[in-house]
């Protein structure tokens, strides 16, 4: 059984959170968040939180053992975008993109 969570509308560009949810991907989930305890970026904490919890709701939910869970699939997609300008000299302008992002993950038992 596949148990999902997802963070939306996270206010870290996604290119940032992809080096950090490439570091977990196919890992059991103690031995993920292990790693992103030991990781010094922003985006370490929430993915975290995001796996822990996955895991929660997969105990919660379906009554799965939570040693036995594994992470089969996590990506971190593109949100939305918000624009804001900064005047620049001789009256012109320039863009100050402000990016956020979607995570998901889905947890498994180990042998499915």
């Amino acid at each position: 059984m596949r148990v999902r969570a997802v963070a939306k509308d996270i206010g870290i560009p996604p290119r940032k959170v992809k080096l950090v949810v490439d570091m977990v991907r196919g890992k059991k989930v103690e031995d993920a968040i292990n790693i992103l305890k030991f990781t010094p970026t922003p985006a370490a904490k929430i993915v975290a939180k995001l796996i822990k919890s996955a895991s929660a709701n997969a105990e919660n939910n379906f009554q799965l053992d939570p040693a036995d869970l594994k992470v089969v699939y996590i990506v971190a997609d593109e949100g939305h975008t918000l624009k804001r300008y900064r005047p620049q000299s001789r009256g012109r302008f320039s863009p100050i993109l402000k990016r956020s992002t979607h995570i998901s993950v889905l947890v498994s038992e180990e042998g499915k």
